[in-house]
């Protein structure tokens, strides 16, 4: 299917509801038709230092931007009921979806999902290295435009 939404998340914490970046990238039959990039307020603006050293990304950053429940009627439609697609995705990516839906109290779209890292088994980076795909890794803007090239290139050899 050459129709699918690739998504990545930054989180603040090592919380799974503390989503602070949200990433997508629309494939429809094989062309990018849209891009989604929106920094989120995760709750209480609260961040570790480790992870502000990963994404780049403070709560100074954030700190107006809208939080996960003001975000989600935007791309709401990039997910329910469409293929989705992230690297790592059951691993990280679709539980912290389920988990940051949860806190705020909001139910779980049906969606269809597939994962670049169990269709390849290799990290993101190594995965842009060999495919001389362009990555600015741990931007989810970035990586959601790399995970939708490598399934791009999946898709290409069925």
């Amino acid at each position: 299917m050459s129709t699918f939404t690739a998504i990545d998340f930054e989180t603040a914490q090592g919380y799974r509801w503390s989503i602070c970046q949200v990433g997508i990238v629309r494939v429809v039959e094989g062309i990018i038709t849209e891009e989604v990039n929106i920094l989120v307020q995760p709750p209480d603006n609260y961040y570790w230092y480790n992870f502000t050293e990963i994404h780049g990304i403070a709560a100074s950053d954030t700190a107006k931007s809208p939080t996960f429940d003001k975000v989600w009627p935007t791309i709401a439609p990039y997910i329910e009921n469409q293929l989705v697609i992230a690297h790592n995705g059951f691993g990280f990516d679709f539980p912290v979806l389920a988990k940051t839906l949860e806190y705020y109290g909001m139910s779980n779209p049906e969606y269809q999902k597939q994962c670049t890292y169990k269709i390849y088994k290799s990290n993101l980076a190594n995965l842009c290295r060999e495919h001389n795909i362009k990555l600015n890794h741990h931007d989810a803007l970035s990586d959601a435009r790399a995970c939708a090239a490598l399934y791009m290139k999946h898709l290409d050899n069925l």
